[in-house]
């Protein structure tokens, strides 16, 4: 479901009440955990934290580069991290840590899916929030798509 909320705060409030306090310790421990320089902001109807085009501007699709991003869907809730899916190797290590916690993943390429907070292992999601400063995120960016 893709939100029209302008701000963060607006689309908690929008959010269905049994969902809000999940979203809102996912937000939270996103926060305490996201590298300096990634703007926090309401993007593609979802809060997202990305790369400011005033620091990355030439990206493939002329859109700010998302490095993390957190969603209330139709059957459940999501969050989208970049860093398992763009580095080589991280996807086995994230899927390998999170399936140690005991907890069943649910992830596309970069969306882990989940219907109540409990399913996901907040050490592992706060790992991988925090792995990649922004200067390292872009760098590798531009090494995937040269051109940009």
């Amino acid at each position: 479901m893709k939100s029209a909320a302008k701000t963060v705060d607006e689309y908690i409030d929008s959010l269905p009440s049994d969902r809000q306090g999940a979203i809102k310790t996912v937000l939270k421990l996103v926060r305490e955990n996201m590298p300096e320089g990634y703007e926090e902001t309401m993007n593609w109807g979802m809060i997202c934290w990305q790369v400011p085009l005033s620091v990355y501007p030439d990206t493939y699709n002329k859109q700010p580069f998302m490095y993390a991003a957190l969603a209330s869907q139709k059957n459940n809730m999501a969050l989208y991290i970049m860093c398992p899916y763009m580095v080589p190797g991280d996807d086995e290590k994230f899927r390998a840590e999170y399936k140690a916690t005991g907890k069943k993943l649910d992830m596309g390429k970069s969306c882990i899916r989940f219907k109540k907070l409990d399913d996901l292992p907040l050490d592992v999601i706060a790992k991988y929030i925090a792995l990649i400063p922004m200067a390292d995120f872009v760098a590798h960016a531009k090494s995937i798509h040269p051109k940009n």
